[in-house]
């Protein structure tokens, strides 16, 4: 038996190793490119303030690495930290076991050792590194990939690389625990909450109600609150070197954790040559919005006179990094207007919009990729709709009943796509109904400048998405023309795959079908068949979703010249749709897929895009369970109030579907109340739970203990109201319902209502004698003075009235 699972191994090793020969060629005639990249726990000041972060080679960003098309890269990363370590060459063709997914692809990098990367140079353009490791890449472990055509095909002087970042002075994982706990806090520090009276005030009340109906708390964009946004490692860099008439190629990459930008440049529109690294048909593009992950390159000349100002304003506006080149009097770059959330929510309950998809449901282990929920539908594609006298007139076919074949991979250069709205997709075909579609409800005229810029957004004030720009029409990819067709050969086979995005920000989780990565199984491709994925957002974030090892086509007006990228921006809401083929020479093992914003990934966004073959037998000790459980940590969080009333204390611990709760309140009148539960989530908004209620109650002047085990339901229902109802082992059964509200931008007001009656069934009560029952509640007021700290003050009908200070921890 030994010998036996001896020569499977050796076998399996040598097909491997034939593998990867006939990939990477004979590299023994290809120049060897080195270099060593230390990790290191290092102190470092990036927003005014010295915290511990990670730096690389001693800096953040660690440096640019340089290769010229046809290189080997020989790269030796040295794990100086007291934690494993990982890095992912992000946009790169290459062997599977050095693509950098720890416990997936690549040995994780143990602290103390060091890891030979390895791999041919296929390609030339724009790319980055970043670990792969929990949340390290929002420590500091990233830096730039600049790769050099064997041929130079464009004219320019120099090439200077910018990297755009996010800083943030409190740990990863602290951030991670505020947002899991869903605290306020962050938007309020960034300004960008709306509270109920600016919401009253701008007459948005009726979308609130919308939005809470569906279990949405409201317009959201970005989730982290930053002090700083950065380009290679400072809030504002000038580049005076560069001479008048000189020609800059500015590799742009946005490197942030979770941040998205708008770029502007001042002067003459800039020329936009590549997009993650791929040449397209340059086109003059003065406003692009860069998605997490994304990288452009633009060719711009110094002026003879001034300075260029290059902008770019986190998405929501939270935020801004500068960089300049040349010298003399500044042209600026236009200064994008904020988004106003309040108007995307008013917006999105005019169109009737469905939003609120679970984001974990009831049947585990069932990733349902090819079925349609007509509960969810699809959205419309806006970039089609001809808008005329305020009202919607859409070509479609005469016959809106009729349902056709899609065939996407052989468009005509220029001709729009077929529209994938409103689908009814089934497991081998897709199929269009038209009947669903509703037009009534949706009202917009968009423009396009003579450069192809999004510049007049002509909406009806009242539908608005933004002020200056619209959330529908901005985010697409029409203006990206790949210089060659990309199209796939019509009678290859088409596997079609739907990945609803789902997300659920009171727990902070997000999925795909509502299925969290550590529940879902592999996507199987095969080499040889077309994989068309539809992305379809369900929620009111962005969301770049990734592929490793692979370039896609992005389905756009384009047709066969749709632009290939590595990453693509799915916008709130909206329907992306994508092609790709294992035939780069990549058709061997699991390649990961996720949406690269840092904490959508680590909460669940993810999948493993396989193609089913045997796994390197050098990854033999390191099992795949140890990177899925990245995204299926438990977090825990406390909470105390000490006010002169009453104290409390919270905590919770919790992961995707377990959670342990202890709580605790005694009143200044000695009553008090404890209790500890265990509870599962069957679904996002539905849970069952059981445990043990203690109270001691003062009566008479003798101290009432009461121990009871307890179990029943809880249930976030419609409108954001948390609904508990139990029993406990005396037969007595509780109802009680709590919410809180944000008021003011730091001011929220919450209350409890719980009812409990006791019929005496344990008590042996005399027969007759009338049920007891008991009504506790309470309401108050939370001011919040920081992420930790808020001044409160409630009313208890068992304790009395009273003020304090909450502290959260």
């Amino acid at each position: 038996m030994k010998k036996t699972v001896y020569i499977f191994i050796l076998v399996l090793t040598c097909n491997y190793s034939a593998f990867s020969q006939s990939l990477q060629g004979n590299v023994d005639d290809l120049p060897v490119h080195e270099y060593t990249l230390t990790i290191k726990e290092d102190m470092v000041n990036k927003a005014g303030k010295e915290v511990k972060g990670m730096t690389v080679n001693g800096t953040i960003p660690g440096p640019t690495l340089e290769f010229t098309e046809g290189e080997y890269a020989v790269i030796y990363v040295k794990n100086d930290m007291s934690v494993e370590t990982s890095i992912h060459w992000h946009g790169m063709l290459l062997p599977n076991f050095y693509d950098g997914v720890p416990y997936l692809t690549t040995p994780p990098i143990k602290p103390g050792t060091t890891f030979k990367y390895e791999f041919p140079i296929r390609q030339s353009g724009t790319y980055w590194y970043h670990s792969h490791t929990m949340l390290q890449e929002q420590s500091g472990v990233f830096g730039s990939l600049l790769i050099h055509p064997k041929e130079k095909t464009l004219d320019y002087d120099h090439d200077l690389v910018l990297m755009l970042s996010d800083w943030t002075n409190e740990k990863p994982q602290s951030v991670m625990r505020n947002l899991k706990r869903g605290n306020e806090w962050y938007q309020m520090k960034k300004g960008t909450s709306t509270p109920l009276n600016k919401v009253i005030a701008r007459g948005a009340f009726g979308a609130q109600l919308d939005f809470w109906r569906q279990r949405m708390g409201g317009a959201d964009i970005a989730d982290v609150y930053y002090p700083a946004f950065l380009i290679n490692g400072e809030e504002s860099v000038e580049y005076p070197e560069y001479k008048p008439g000189e020609k800059l190629r500015l590799r742009i990459i946005n490197g942030s954790a979770s941040s998205q930008f708008w770029m502007t440049f001042g002067g003459e529109a800039p020329l936009l040559v590549s997009a993650d690294g791929m040449d397209v048909i340059p086109v003059e593009h003065s406003k692009t919005f860069i998605a997490t992950a994304e990288t452009y390159d633009f060719i711009v000349t110094v002026p003879q006179n001034g300075k260029i100002e290059l902008r770019a304003m986190a998405q929501d506006g939270s935020g801004t990094t500068t960089a300049y080149f040349g010298t003399g009097e500044t042209l600026p770059a236009e200064i994008i207007a904020k988004p106003d959330k309040i108007k995307m929510m008013q917006q999105m309950a005019k169109m009737d919009m469905k939003m609120g998809a679970h984001a974990l449901k009831f049947q585990p282990k069932k990733d349902a990729r090819f079925e349609m929920k007509e509960e969810y539908g699809m959205k419309m594609d806006h970039s089609k709709m001809n808008m005329k006298d305020d009202k919607m007139n859409m070509e479609v076919p005469k016959d809106s009943m009729m349902k056709e074949k899609m065939d996407h991979s052989n468009l005509p250069p220029g001709e729009a796509e077929m529209d994938y709205s409103m689908m009814n997709m089934k497991k081998d075909t897709m199929e269009m109904d038209h009947s669903k579609m509703d037009h009534s409800k949706m009202n917009m005229d968009m423009k396009k400048d003579s450069k192809g810029n999004m510049d007049d957004m002509h909406l009806p004030a009242e539908q608005a998405g933004m002020e200056g720009m619209d959330m529908f029409s901005e985010y697409n990819y029409d203006y990206l023309k790949s210089p060659k067709k990309t199209a796939y050969d019509k009678n290859l086979p088409v596997k079609e795959i739907l990945l609803n995005l789902t997300g659920n920000m009171q727990r902070y989780i997000w999925s795909m079908n509502g299925v969290p990565l550590s529940e879902a199984d592999n996507i199987k491709i095969k080499g040889g068949e077309v994989t068309r994925m539809t992305f379809n957002n369900l929620t009111m974030m962005h969301h770049p979703m990734h592929l490793h090892g692979h370039f896609f086509r992005v389905i756009n007006k384009n047709g066969d010249y749709s632009p290939l990228k590595h990453t693509v921006n799915v916008p709130p809401m909206q329907e992306v749709t994508i092609e790709f083929s294992g035939n780069n020479g990549d058709e061997y093992g699991d390649w990961f897929f996720h949406c690269h914003i840092l904490y959508h990934m680590m909460s669940g966004m993810a999948r493993v895009v396989s193609y089913d073959t045997p796994r390197d037998p050098r990854m033999a000790e390191y099992p795949v369970k140890n990177l899925i459980k990245e995204a299926d940590q438990f977090y825990t969080w406390s909470l105390v109030d000490a006010a002169s009333h009453m104290a409390a204390f919270d905590f919770v611990a919790s992961n995707l579907r377990n959670q342990f709760n202890v709580s605790a309140e005694y009143g200044w009148n000695q009553n008090m109340e404890a209790e500890v539960t265990y509870e599962r989530y069957l679904h996002d908004y539905f849970r069952v739970f059981g445990g043990v209620n203690i109270e001691n109650k003062l009566e008479d002047n003798m101290d009432k203990i009461s121990t009871t085990a307890i179990a029943g339901i809880r249930f976030l229902t419609p409108y954001l109201f948390n609904l508990d109802v139990r029993v406990d082992s005396k037969l007595r059964p509780q109802i009680s319902l709590n919410r809180e509200i944000l008021i003011f931008p730091r001011t929220a007001v919450f209350g409890n209502f719980e009812y409990q009656a006791d019929f005496g069934w344990v008590d042996n009560l005399p027969m007759g004698s009338d049920f007891a029952n008991e009504v506790t509640w309470n309401a108050g007021v939370e001011y919040f003075l920081s992420r930790d700290f808020s001044l409160m003050a409630s009313y208890d009908n068992r304790f009395g009235a009273g003020g304090g200070l909450s502290v959260r921890f």
